[in-house]
């Protein structure tokens, strides 16, 4: 794999030391590397505040770095030669002084002329803007001139918490980089099967006709984890579920499943369309959604405790652990199809699933044979276990007429064992190196995100009532289920 902009490239990982740095930023750096897609003459460096020097740093990397791309005994080799193009420079994020120390590594090590260069804000959202005017300030981002390259930076989710805070951040992030060198990572649109959307819907015949009112009767999106907050909670607790996942990432599938066909496969065309869908939007009333919070209870052979008993939450905090919404589209293709969104942490499984069920029959033919038909499903399986199925009723082999329900299915292992499926990071750093933003937020989709859930979150703010309980390693709370029809059907991942 090869890219066409080969142009010196610098890229800077601002908070090189933590977790998103070493587990999924280098790891995909490295990938890259492997399958020749970054420029040949490309310098990675580290900038954080933890006190490191280059082999220590390197170390850290190394501990993450896979051999997927470069099996045996050149794994080695490529690693050293990764290694060798990575450099860190310790300092405060928000210091002009520590910025210009980085400056002055970068240019001992670039070459001279034009050169094209990367960050990376792996920071928490507090210190975006000032991590960014310290890089303005410093003459690290040049203004649009061709001859000294551009400067494009990623940020990270949470993008603010609610419609105000995120125009404030777009606005003093607006002060130091042009609107199209701002990259919004959300790295759900890099996964291969969200990727997929697109193609199911619009290149498949058999589906786009079937794709509105007239044929669903609902959809359904799924997020669910069955891992505690250990290490996360103080982060978590200042968001709660509907800002760390529901307002983005779902709201993104969403976005991708219900908006009309873009007139080419062009970023603009395609966050055009978005947009549109997005602002079809009702925002959530306080009505269609449930929240609520894990409590203590023996999960996999061992008593976990509640959300308020870690240490770094405190223990009245009313921040949701899991929510359920339902999204209202007024639009000509969705008006009256409910839309169940629902997200949880501590949970019964780990799975992100999107489920569309279809209207049942309208006529009665199979009434008399006792086995009515249920619905048709397409369950789209992002994680684990990537791929998707059609619920079909078919014949059971016999003498006699039963009806049994069967899976066609799709297993991405399956269908694809020939080929790797990247990281999600992989294919967003790429995008980003060309300069493609159509797996990336505009300002205009992150205002029209925000307008569906900001009253709704504002209005939780102002309620004294705690969520409601369900154990650790449980189902969700028997509200939700109520909210989002599933007592017959509260798998929600299978």
């Amino acid at each position: 794999m090869t890219d066409a902009n080969q142009d010196p490239l610098s890229l800077v990982v601002i908070g090189a030391s933590g977790d998103l740095a070493r587990r999924k930023i280098f790891p995909a750096l490295f990938s890259l590397y492997c399958q020749r897609a970054l420029p040949d003459d490309v310098r990675l460096f580290g900038f954080a505040r933890t006190d490191l020097d280059d082999a220590a740093f390197r170390r850290r990397i190394t501990e993450h770095l896979t051999c997927r791309y470069a099996p045996g005994a050149s794994c080695a080799e490529e690693m050293e030669a990764f290694l060798a193009r990575c450099h860190y420079v310790t300092g405060e994020y928000g210091s002009t002084d520590s910025i210009l120390d980085l400056y002055q590594r970068m240019r001992q090590l670039e070459p001279r002329g034009k050169v094209n260069r990367l960050y990376y804000l792996a920071i928490p959202p507090s210190i975006f803007v000032t991590t960014a005017e310290s890089l303005g300030n410093a003459g690290l981002v040049s203004c649009g001139e061709e001859s000294q390259g551009w400067s494009r930076v990623v940020v990270e989710k949470p993008f603010g918490r609610d419609r105000p805070s995120s125009d404030e951040l777009a606005l003093a992030l607006g002060q130091v980089f042009q609107e199209p060198d701002i990259f919004r990572i959300d790295h759900y649109l890099g996964k291969e099967v969200i990727q997929n959307l697109l193609v199911l819907r619009f290149a498949n015949s058999v589906f786009e006709p079937q794709w509105n009112r007239q044929h669903l009767a609902s959809v359904q999106v799924t997020w669910a984890e069955n891992l505690t907050l250990a290490g996360r909670a103080g982060y978590f607790d200042r968001y709660g579920i509907i800002r760390d996942v529901m307002q983005n990432h779902l709201l993104q599938m969403v976005a991708l499943l219900a908006m009309e066909p873009p007139d080419e496969l062009e970023a603009s065309a395609i966050r055009r369309e978005k947009v549109r869908l997005l602002r079809s939007i009702a925002p959530v009333s306080r009505a269609d959604l449930v929240t609520g919070q894990f409590v203590a209870a023996e999960w996999d052979g061992r008593q976990v405790p509640g959300y308020t008993e870690d240490p770094a939450v405190p223990d009245d905090s009313r921040t949701e652990t899991y929510a359920a919404a339902v999204l209202r589209i007024d639009n000509a293709r969705w008006q009256g199809v409910p839309f169940f969104m629902s997200a949880g942490k501590g949970l019964d499984s780990r799975c992100t699933t999107l489920r569309l069920r279809f209207h049942p029959l309208a006529h009665r033919l199979f009434d008399r044979s006792g086995h009515r038909p249920a619905p048709n499903e397409l369950v789209i399986r992002v994680q684990p276990d990537e791929g998707m199925h059609l619920s079909l009723t078919t014949k059971l082999p016999g003498l006699e007429l039963k009806l049994a329900e069967r899976k066609l299915d799709l297993s991405y292992g399956d269908a694809f064992r020939d080929h790797i499926i990247p990281d999600a990071y992989e294919g967003l750093l790429l995008e980003v190196m060309r300069g493609d933003r159509s797996l990336f937020l505009s300002g205009e989709e992150l205002a029209a995100s925000w307008d569906v859930f900001t009253p709704v979150l504002h209005a939780l703010e102002s309620e004294s009532a705690a969520p409601e309980g369900y154990p650790f390693g449980g189902p969700p709370p028997a509200a939700a289920l109520r909210l989002l029809q599933w007592a017959e059907d509260a798998r929600g991942c299978g």
